[in-house]
């Protein structure tokens, strides 16, 4: 896929989101970049010049279809990566319908529906989409129910995407780190009242690595599932 191809990323704001657009970028491809509010589409816009934005809250998939109906798309989509995610730890004793809602949204709903927006273009491209999900979307444990449970969606969602556009040309890749030193990693430990490390965790470049491999795979295969953990 290399060379001018054009990819929709979202949670280009930081973490491995930001480490995969800055790849893209410096080799010149074509970033669409969702942003939740015009604030922060400002923001993309001036660290990724050239780069389009595109506006609207996932928290709030209802409304996405709206929301960029209003907006100017791109007319060629190589690529899906979705990247965003929220977390919200807590017991299924302490947890409510609103942390649970809000987690399914972002880390599932909301991708669901950004990729049947894009569906069109990305069988006409014969693209890929990807999803970074979580060693949580294989295993869950205590305290991490409603995140596992939206990344365990995630999985299924990207299983039937995979079988359904199969005869389409259209690649679906799953992507399972392990802890990866990010701000959201900085929030869980927070939460879980430990002290954070950031050296203990994956490096997000070592992450945008794996990425740009199911990316740039030549097209006689595609990668299914890369689980990627901390090597010290």
């Amino acid at each position: 896929m290399a060379g001018m191809a054009t990819h929709v990323i979202t949670g280009a704001g930081s973490g491995i989101g930001a480490a995969v657009a800055r790849r893209l970028h410096a080799r010149g491809d074509d970033l669409v970049l969702h942003a939740r509010d015009a604030g922060r589409a400002k923001e993309l816009a001036a660290e990724f010049p050239g780069a389009t934005t595109l506006v609207g809250d996932l928290a709030d998939p209802d409304k996405l279809s709206w929301a960029f109906s209003h907006q100017s798309l791109p007319d060629r989509v190589d690529s899906v990566l979705h990247i965003a995610g929220v977390v919200d730890l807590g017991d299924v004793g302490d947890l409510t319908p609103k942390s649970w809602r809000h987690q399914l949204n972002v880390n599932l709903i909301a991708p669901a529906e950004l990729t049947r927006h894009f569906l069109p273009q990305l069988r006409t491209a014969r693209g890929q989409v990807l999803f970074v999900n979580s060693g949580a979307g294989l295993t869950a444990h205590a305290g991490w129910s409603a995140y596992a449970a939206s990344k365990h969606g995630l999985k299924a969602l990207a299983d039937s995407l995979r079988q359904e556009e199969h005869g389409n040309g259209v690649r679906v890749s799953s992507v399972y780190p392990g802890r990866t030193a990010s701000p959201m990693q900085a929030k869980v430990h927070q939460q879980e009242g430990k002290e954070y490390d950031p050296a203990r965790f994956i490096d997000p470049e070592s992450v945008a690595d794996t990425v740009l491999l199911a990316l740039d795979l030549p097209r006689d295969a595609e990668i299914n599932d890369l689980t990627v953990r901390p090597g010290r």
